[in-house]
């Protein structure tokens, strides 16, 4: 395990300790030795993380005290590049400037040796052409977030438009498009819109009538139970 590795773990145990943690605990946690620890709770001293304690007593971290966001490994940072760039080539405008907003803070706050994870990185993203929209995707993520209704004007495959009053419960992103997960007050029932066949969509000021945990947890079970049905037809031979 890194330093970098080690001085973050430790830093979560004691977060999460209630009492007083010895620096032999530490070092079984992080299988690491005694005389390691003691050189690394020196070193966070050092960069003024407020821990309190001694060797042979034990060590607790004050509260209040928020560790550095982005003390990252290898394979962490990569992700999260990976990650960035996919949201950057399909996301909607808000969200896509976002992720090349946060690629450019993050090449400025990692260390220099994995600067290079986010300039070249080792992963990319297959370029894609996004699908035509007319609705901006925020203001769906928007509904989500505040548990609003929206009224859509919808159109359906063979182009027939209709209006829906939907509660929205998640965004799915995919290569081609997104989405929208919602119960339907028309059909009383949970559907799927496409975002490249909404007209319109307007959020209401009226709230979602249910709790948000138990309209997603609803929707999941219906999921589960849709899943299980498909797996237990008999599948033909190809």
């Amino acid at each position: 395990m890194r330093k970098a590795e080690r001085l973050f773990e430790i830093v979560q145990l004691l977060r999460r300790a209630r009492e007083p943690i010895s620096a032999q605990r530490i070092a079984n946690e992080l299988g690491s030795s005694k005389r390691s620890v003691y050189r690394d709770i020196t070193a966070l001293k050092a960069q003024d993380v407020p821990i309190r304690g001694e060797a042979g007593i034990g060590y607790v971290l004050e509260k209040g005290f928020d560790m550095p966001p982005l003390m990252l490994t290898s394979d962490e940072l990569d992700a999260a590049v990976l990650g960035a760039h996919w949201v950057a080539s399909r996301g909607e405008p808000d969200l896509a400037k976002a992720a090349l907003n946060f690629l450019a803070k993050i090449e400025v706050v990692v260390p220099e040796r994995l600067r290079g994870h986010v300039l070249e990185p080792a992963t990319s993203v297959a370029p894609v052409d996004p699908a035509f929209e007319v609705v901006n995707s925020s203001i769906l993520r928007n509904a989500i977030r505040n548990h609003r209704k929206i009224t859509l004007i919808y159109e359906d495959g063979s182009g027939a438009r209709a209006e829906r009053v939907v509660w929205p419960i998640l965004l799915g992103y995919r290569d081609a498009g997104r989405i929208l997960a919602a119960w339907c007050e028309l059909r009383s029932g949970f559907r799927y819109f496409r975002t490249d066949r909404m007209i319109s969509a307007v959020t209401q000021k009226q709230r979602i009538p249910e709790n948000a945990l138990a309209l997603r947890a609803r929707w999941r079970s219906e999921m589960d139970q849709e899943r299980a049905r498909y797996a237990d037809q008999p599948q033909e031979d190809g």
